[in-house]
């Protein structure tokens, strides 16, 4: 099994949504687990950074190379019915803050619980929604009448976002080895680097200023996004 990391840092203000809101706090809430810390469904991200190396495929300039680079990404991210043998290759992980900062807040969170079983009266110093809080902030906006230039009539709404400057990384995950010998591998690694720099916008609000990041694709300490050798095997048919 060969695994990967994808790096995420957050240029602005981000909102991974999960479709609802609460009520009486925001419209759109951003997705958590049980200790309040945000994070990016596996199958979000895979989602995204298929689109964007289909985007790239797309404006190949030669039907030749489209076509190769198409099945590149075929077998990488899988095809709409796969089967055994046309399954994706990568499995994406969810997209959190760093592995090791979750879990040492996490068995602080998971003390402070096992406190209160015991005793009540015990007030945590520490719960989910510190954590939340502390991670983002909720941000509002309203349209504008162009008649009048005023306020539209209920039309206010909330979103939390995440803050900008955090990090997140997700795994990705082949579950055979990846073979730098080999061309077809050495092509699809090529492939998920252009694609994860490609990718620049994510969640909720992406079109309307929110979601902008910067992406690296790790293999160990190694960066594979800065590998141009990588990079440029991109756009060829070899």
């Amino acid at each position: 099994m060969s695994t990967y990391i994808l790096k995420i840092k957050l240029l602005s203000d981000t909102t991974f949504g999960r479709g609802d809101g609460v009520a009486g706090l925001v419209d759109q809430e951003v997705e958590q687990d049980r200790y309040g810390f945000p994070y990016l469904r596996g199958r979000t991200l895979k989602g995204l950074l298929s689109e964007e190396c289909d985007n790239l495929i797309a404006v190949l300039p030669d039907e030749h190379q489209r076509q190769h680079w198409q099945k590149i990404a075929n077998n990488l991210f899988g095809v709409p019915g796969s089967t055994l043998e046309t399954q994706a290759k990568i499995h994406v992980g969810d997209a959190g803050l760093p592995s090791d900062l979750r879990q040492a807040i996490a068995a602080q969170l998971d003390a402070e619980q096992d406190n209160k079983r015991k005793n009540p009266r015990y007030k945590p110093t520490l719960t989910s929604t510190d954590i939340l809080e502390s991670l983002t902030s909720i941000r509002r906006q309203t349209a504008i009448n162009p008649e009048d230039g005023a306020s539209a009539e209920h039309s206010l709404r909330s979103a939390r976002v995440i803050l900008r400057e955090l990090p997140f990384e997700s795994k990705l995950l082949f579950e055979t080895e990846l073979n730098t010998d080999s061309e077809e591998d050495q092509n699809i690694l090529a492939l998920l680097a252009v694609g994860t720099l490609a990718l620049r916008r994510i969640g909720s609000g992406r079109n309307r200023g929110r979601g902008h990041i910067q992406c690296s694709l790790y293999q160990s300490q190694n960066e594979i996004t800065k590998d141009i050798h990588c990079i440029q095997r991109f756009g060829g048919t070899r």
